[in-house]
């Protein structure tokens, strides 16, 4: 019987993230990966398309610069994900006090939650880039409804101030697109970019 050509290895991934939501969506697809946070300052002003996609690229670079992804053939992935609300970027509450008012403001309406993906590699000087975008629609909330969710703490480090993977998809009464972006890494986004992955 003739020989069947074997399919290529799929390369080496380094995640340029320390956040265990994309580290969970990464293991998910089966992927062997390496986690480097890449402790970058974010870029926080700007058209939120912009601002992701550079984020998302600082972070791969920071990782490539230093030093800790040599090797041939490795696909470094960079993430910046954030929600948007009148073209504005939200951001991180830095407290409950803002976090109470990101959710008051995201009550009953619709808001965007973009991400910016930044692969590069295998070659140094290949990088390719891209955004996803979901829409969400929260239910009306009430000072119960936010205070409930603020006493569970979830809020800390999520964009936006929720995070609809746990508690905070009882906020949420319907999403448009890739909830995985919601969670924070765009799966199909990746798959596009980088379809050597599916090697």
């Amino acid at each position: 019987m003739p020989d069947h050509p074997q399919k290529p290895a799929p390369p080496s991934v380094v995640l340029a993230s320390g956040s265990p939501q994309r580290r969970e969506i990464l293991g998910r697809l089966g992927l062997e990966f390496e986690v480097i946070a890449s402790g970058v300052e974010e870029i926080v002003h700007g058209e939120p398309a912009s601002v992701v996609v550079a984020n998302a690229t600082l972070k791969a670079n920071a990782v490539i610069d230093s030093g800790a992804a040599a090797g041939a053939g490795t696909l470094v992935v960079g993430c910046d994900t954030d929600v948007v609300i009148e073209d504005h970027l939200i951001g991180k509450p830095e407290d409950a006090v803002r976090a109470r008012e990101y959710l008051a403001q995201l009550s009953g309406r619709t808001h965007r939650v973009i991400s910016g993906l930044a692969v590069i590699g295998p070659e140094s000087d290949r990088v390719r880039t891209g955004v996803e975008e979901t829409t969400v629609r929260f239910r009306p909330l009430d000072v119960h409804d936010i205070d409930r969710y603020l006493a569970t703490g979830e809020w800390k480090g999520r964009a936006g101030g929720y995070a609809i993977q746990g508690r905070g998809s009882a906020l949420v009464d319907r999403v448009e697109g890739d909830v995985a972006n919601v969670i924070g890494l765009p799966i199909a986004l990746l798959y596009r970019l980088a379809p050597e992955l599916e090697a």
